[in-house]
């Protein structure tokens, strides 16, 4: 990734705050619903913007929860609950997820760590100088490489959660 600078972008969520625990509501123990999500101080020569949530802490290496991109930069929140589907009406795409290198889901699949630890869950929003235009299904690897020197801006918000 290109180095992001100073940059205003700002990632949030009206349900957490940076470093807090994300409500159980969002986990695979309560009703597994991604969690709602506001940014503001997108670039205004972004043409996408691309999400992942990712726990850096799992046992084999960053497990991926979520992967939407090509989300248009006119949208500014994203509601609880988003649907799983593989191409959004805002013509958002999920990736593949639910795994470190071998991905077997597409939506939000929310925290579930091991009994007895608690994970950090980093959501990161970026913002791109271009549409992606990959196919609903790709991994974080092909995303990651398209977005290789087209990020704009970024942000990351991080939760915490333990059972």
């Amino acid at each position: 990734m290109q180095e992001c600078g100073t940059t205003s972008l700002r990632l949030y969520s009206p349900a957490f705050r940076d470093g807090e625990s994300l409500p159980q509501l969002y986990t695979g123990d309560g009703l597994d619903l991604s969690p709602p999500l506001r940014w503001q101080g997108v670039p205004a020569n972004s043409r996408s913007l691309c999400l992942l949530m990712e726990d850096p802490d799992a046992p084999l290496g960053s497990w991926l929860h979520w992967l939407l991109f090509d989300i248009p930069p006119q949208i500014h929140q994203l509601p609880t609950g988003l649907d799983r589907t593989a191409l959004l009406p805002n013509g958002a795409r999920h990736g593949r997820c639910w795994g470190v290198r071998h991905y077997e889901r597409m939506g939000y699949y929310g925290p579930l760590p091991p009994y007895g630890s608690v994970h950090r869950y980093c959501f990161t929003l970026r913002a791109l100088d271009r549409k992606l235009g990959l196919s609903p299904g790709v991994t974080r690897e092909q995303v990651n490489g398209a977005c290789l020197h087209h990020v704009l801006a970024e942000d990351t918000l991080t939760a915490i959660y333990g059972r």
